[in-house]
């Protein structure tokens, strides 16, 4: 049973902007519905000039709330494009490695990024949603499939079975105060489409966001971000802010690197192949498993909110 959530802002810093206070309000009430207990990280609410421009406040907000025992879940305010340069800020002394506890951590879209690192340190996490989108929405009410899993997220601690939603919305373009208790256009659903293979398999699943896991390997080099240039062990490059690759395994940096922090783009997309190629070759984690809370989640799940590794 979840009873403290922990919110924190990982990529964008946009729910500590006034203009979205109404939503954001909302959203607390839904939580305190359920009788749950909301905490904002420190650095959640500074806006997105701080969010961006302190990457390392952003990584300290992630620690704290893996230390603190109040906090049964973490959840993400939203996505955004560069949670990756929290990296040497959790991988550089093992700080994340150190921190993680047995709690649920849910988000989507770029917090992709932050599963991985996750799962590097054996933690199993949730894919699901995050809660400026979702929680806050501005409808009557959560919509229903969201509201289904999340009930059984916050009560069970896990989701033991996925079936498609009946119903897929359109996306609002609007999401000012006047959207307010205005209901999404529904549109009906077909359920799961098979594209190519036998209808049963089964196999390790690497999910996430499409979008994200793409930067991981395009081929397309620019400059080292300022943080990542920081770290000794670091060799990641960036495309459109969310491309970051060294948490697959140990690296170096490549001897064919040069003075403006490019490589070439057939030397990059190799090295990042062979990165991801050895990181499933090999067990997620060597260390200690994460610290106990008490709390005993089941290991098993998929989907909509589901774990997005099993360790």
């Amino acid at each position: 049973m979840i009873k403290t959530i922990g919110i924190v802002s990982l990529s964008s810093g946009i729910l500590g902007e006034s203009f979205i206070r109404f939503e954001s309000d909302r959203g607390v009430r839904r939580l305190k519905e359920y009788g749950l207990d909301v905490k904002f990280m420190p650095h959640a609410l500074m806006g997105v000039d701080y969010v961006k421009a302190h990457p390392e406040k952003r990584a300290e907000d992630l620690l704290q709330a893996f230390r603190d025992p109040e906090i049964d879940m973490i959840l993400c305010a939203i996505g955004g494009d560069d949670t990756y340069r929290l990296l040497p800020y959790l991988f550089d002394h093992d700080e994340l490695a150190d921190a993680v506890a047995d709690k649920v951590f849910l988000g989507f879209s770029d917090t992709t990024i932050n599963h991985l690192m996750l799962h590097k340190v054996g933690l199993s996490t949730f894919y699901g949603q995050a809660f400026l989108p979702d929680i806050c929405e501005l409808g009557p009410e959560m919509l229903p499939y969201t509201r289904k899993h999340f009930e059984e997220l916050i009560s069970t601690g896990t989701i033991r079975e996925v079936t498609p939603s009946d119903t897929w919305y359109e996306e609002r373009t609007s999401f000012g105060p006047d959207q307010v208790g205005m209901p999404l256009t529904a549109l009906p659903d077909h359920g799961f489409e098979l594209l190519q293979g036998p209808p049963a398999f089964s196999g390790r699943v690497l999910g996430g966001c499409i979008d994200s896991l793409y930067d991981l390997f395009n081929a397309e080099a620019t400059p080292t971000c300022l943080p990542c240039a920081r770290s000794t062990s670091c060799s990641r490059m960036k495309r459109t802010g969310r491309a970051a690759s060294s948490f697959w395994s140990p690296a170096k940096r490549n001897p064919r690197q040069k003075s403006t922090g490019r490589l070439s783009n057939t030397s990059r997309n190799e090295a990042c192949s062979r990165r991801f190629l050895a990181f499933w070759s090999e067990s997620p984690w060597t260390g200690p498993t994460p610290r106990s809370t008490g709390r005993r989640w089941p290991r098993s799940s998929t989907g909509p909110i589901c774990r997005l590794f099993s360790t």
